[in-house]
């Protein structure tokens, strides 16, 4: 090989590194951590899904999640409502501020029974940190079981407001 065409495979080489690098800093950055001092979480659950042709409803018990995945600081739980599909509100869990130490998580529960909810029902959560935190996981787990048929699924929540 000569030492030209070597150079021009060496500069192409070099070339194709500078640019990987570029491309995976980006997307690292995207993977940065992000901390907060409070937020406001919708959470999407289901007290029903519809199955078939005739939409029949399929009724489920559901639990909302709510993890503390800071090892380090706790986190307060303020307020925990929940809403029907048509956006009223049924029901307020919180009576007073719980408090979540580093790494401890906390659940409520809808009754498979109560068919309040509907197929678009959601819970609002509040949560707020004296410090800034690694926020937590607010989840949904839907189960249900019919004649020989059983459904499982979860739904994860999604910070709509920083409250601090």
């Amino acid at each position: 090989m000569t030492s030209q065409r070597t150079s021009v495979i060496l500069s192409r080489f070099l070339l194709v590194a500078v640019i990987s690098c570029f491309c995976s800093g980006a997307s690292w950055a995207g993977n940065t951590l992000s901390l907060s001092r409070g937020q406001t979480v919708y959470a999407p659950i289901y007290s029903h899904i519809y199955s078939g042709d005739k939409e029949q409803p399929f009724y489920l018990a559901a639990t909302l999640s709510i993890r503390n995945v800071d090892p380090n600081h706790q986190i307060t739980i303020t307020k925990v409502d929940y809403y029907d599909s048509a956006g009223s509100l049924l029901k307020k869990y919180l009576e007073k501020a719980v408090v979540l130490d580093p790494m401890a998580s906390t659940r409520y529960v809808v009754k498979e029974s109560d068919k309040t909810g509907g197929s678009g029902a959601n819970f609002l959560v509040q949560w707020k940190s004296e410090k800034m935190v690694n926020p937590p996981i607010v989840e949904s787990v839907m189960i249900g079981a019919q004649r020989q048929q059983g459904i499982s699924f979860t739904s994860r929540g999604k910070v709509i407001e920083e409250t601090e």
